[in-house]
C-alpha cells in the first residue's frame, strides 16, 4: 500500500506561500506559509499534520488491541503535543494526552497498559525518532 500527498510552493520564504494535497483529496490545495508554520495564519503546516497523524494512529491503535481483547472502545480522545525546537529546527519530542470514558471489563490498569503498547507499536509511532510520553486520564 502507498499513500501519497504533494506540496507546492511559490516564492521566497517568508512572502511566499504553499499548497497541500493529499490522495484521499481531504487535504486539497490546502495553504501553508511561513505563517501558519512559525507564527499565526490560516493554514495548516507539517508539524500540525504530524501531531494529527500521530494522534489519530494512535487512538486506532488503542482501539485496536481492545477489540482484539473482545472489548469495545469507549470514547477515545487523544491530543499529541508536538514540541519544535525554532533555534535547532527539529521536532525533538512528541506528548501523547489519552482521554478515555470507562469501559466495561478493562481496569484503568489494563486500559494504561494498552495505550503504552499502542504508544510503542502504532505506525507513527514506529516512524519516529523522538521521544514520545504518554498520559492516560480514565474517567
Amino acid at each position: 500500500m502507498k499513500r501519497t500527498a504533494t506540496a507546492h510552493w511559490a516564492g521566497n520564504l517568508k512572502e511566499g506561500k504553499g499548497e497541500l494535497s493529499t490522495q484521499s483529496t481531504t487535504l486539497s490545495q490546502t495553504q501553508y506559509s511561513f505563517k501558519t508554520r512559525f507564527e499565526s495564519g490560516v493554514g495548516t503546516n507539517p508539524e500540525e499534520l504530524l501531531a494529527a497523524a500521530h494522534a489519530g494512529c494512535f487512538t486506532m491503535a488503542v482501539s485496536a488491541t481492545l477489540t482484539q481483547q473482545g472489548i469495545t472502545a469507549g470514547d477515545l480522545n487523544t491530543e499529541a503535543i508536538l514540541e519544535l525546537d525554532m533555534a535547532k529546527l527539529e521536532v525533538t519530542a512528541i506528548h501523547l494526552e489519552l482521554k478515555a470514558s470507562v469501559i466495561d471489563g478493562v481496569s484503568e490498569e489494563q486500559f494504561k497498559e494498552v495505550a503504552e503498547g499502542a504508544k510503542a507499536n502504532c505506525i507513527i509511532s514506529k516512524a519516529l525518532s523522538v521521544p514520545i510520553s504518554l498520559n492516560v486520564t480514565y474517567a
